[in-house]
């Protein structure tokens, strides 16, 4: 098996799993294969081996033969073909609703929320998920770890399209809060940064446990705060007995400061900014700026290498140097390369803008975009023309303003998907 430099500890280890085990041979054979943690603690710790929350996250041996793995006892696990993750999928254009402490409230520092159990205190606090649940008499009630008990379910075989059944038996469940009302138990996943999709477990497994513990309907809820935003989805099992039965019933956006920014804010940003020579870092390929964004939230806790970044976000490696280097195009971050590893931090500018309330924050980052001429060019043609420029006169302005070691079409024509979705960010901030 190929063994590469770049290739993460997980990716290496599971290389030496799949060899030892066969583990390939068995899943093709018996459609799953079990493995102990005892067997994977023989070459690195099982918890740091087995939590893949997303499916960038997988080693590379599970993405090339669409493999995922799940817990099924305290002490192991089962590999198979089956389809373990669901993409967040919003209910179309979302709007944000506005939400406030109560004025007593003197512990709760909501400019500076920097953890998922912050994040679920301040959406707690604030009636966030009283008034995204609809239930005004929501307490906290449980949280942390647990047994699954016993239960059995299907999971849809992604090669077979076929269900399979999996029995699990006293796996640990975490829970990061529980809340109950009049009416339900809501369960909340919550996560500090954007991802494309999540793992099911983190729903199913603490929906089946409390489904079989109470009379009252159980809501599982998903919580991602990025960008001083809180985004709440509600999900439904609509078989309890199948895993991939979730459907998304309802999907808000809240703030705990105002979100009012008009066009007329954003042109002026647009007319002050001042131009900047382009920088000897590559133009950005970092289609989502909301990652972009959500990557200086993470630096702003700290200095982290590009495998912190990629084993605990929801980044793979190549994703990990792409977002970074687009935040170190707009002079937001810093990059460190002393031979062993790489790693990122904010620069001082990075760190001001981060710090910023909401409304400035924005503003911040959309006069960082617009110092760089390409991005300021196809802002004035989309408002001078009512409408975003074709992608070959975006590739014209490119073209124009000296870019870094961009010398293909190809390249130029990657790239221009970048600038249309910046301009398309900074465009909807008008709320």
């Amino acid at each position: 098996m190929t063994r590469n430099s770049d290739l993460s500890k997980n990716d290496t280890v599971w290389d030496l799993l799949f060899e030892k085990y066969g583990v390939l041979e068995h899943v093709k054979s018996n459609g799953r294969f079990e493995i102990a943690a005892a067997q994977i603690n023989e070459f690195r710790e099982a918890r740091l081996m087995t939590k893949f929350d997303h499916r960038i996250n997988l080693p590379r041996l599970f993405k090339d033969n669409q493999l995922a793995i799940l817990p099924v006892t305290r002490g192991s696990y089962v590999i198979s073909e089956f389809e373990a993750y669901h993409d967040f999928t919003p209910l179309g254009e979302v709007e944000v609703s506005r939400a406030s402490l109560p004025e007593h409230i003197t512990s709760i520092d909501y400019e500076n929320v920097t953890s998922e159990a912050a994040a679920m205190n301040c959406a707690f606090a604030s009636g966030i998920l009283a008034d995204f649940l609809e239930d005004e008499e929501l307490l906290p009630t449980v949280n942390g770890r647990m047994s699954s008990e016993v239960f059995s379910f299907q999971i849809r075989n992604g090669r077979l399209n076929a269900p399979m059944n999996i029995d699990v038996a006293n796996s640990q469940v975490e829970i990061d809060g529980g809340y109950e009302g009049i009416r339900q138990l809501a369960l909340v996943e919550a996560k500090n940064f954007v991802a494309d999709d999540f793992l099911v477990r983190q729903l199913y497994y603490p929906y089946r446990l409390w489904t079989g513990r109470i009379s009252k309907k159980v809501t599982p809820v998903f919580l991602v705060y990025s960008n001083m935003i809180y985004h709440l989805y509600e999900y439904q099992f609509i078989s309890p007995c199948d895993y991939n039965s979730l459907v998304l019933v309802k999907h808000k956006h809240y703030s705990l400061e105002p979100v009012d920014i008009t066009l007329d804010a954003i042109i002026s940003i647009l007319h002050r900014a001042v131009l900047v020579p382009e920088p000897a870092i590559p133009f950005p390929q970092a289609d989502s700026f909301e990652r972009v964004i959500n990557l200086c939230e993470l630096l702003n806790q700290g200095e982290k290498t590009q495998e912190d970044i990629s084993h605990n976000y929801a980044f793979d490696p190549r994703q990990a140097d792409y977002y970074a280097n687009a935040a170190r195009y707009l002079g937001l971050v810093t990059k460190d390369d002393n031979g062993d590893e790489v790693s990122f931090s904010l620069t001082a500018e990075g760190r001001r803008v981060l710090n910023l309330r909401y409304k400035d924050r924005q503003l911040g980052l959309a006069n960082a975009i617009l110092r760089h001429k390409a991005f300021n060019e196809v802002l004035n043609l989309h408002l001078q023309y009512g409408e975003m420029p074709q992608r070959q006169d975006i590739v014209v302005v490119m073209k124009g303003c000296d870019l870094y070691r961009v010398e293909a079409e190809s390249t130029y024509y990657r790239r221009s998907a970048t600038v249309t979705s910046w301009i398309n960010w900074i465009l909807a901030l008008q709320r």
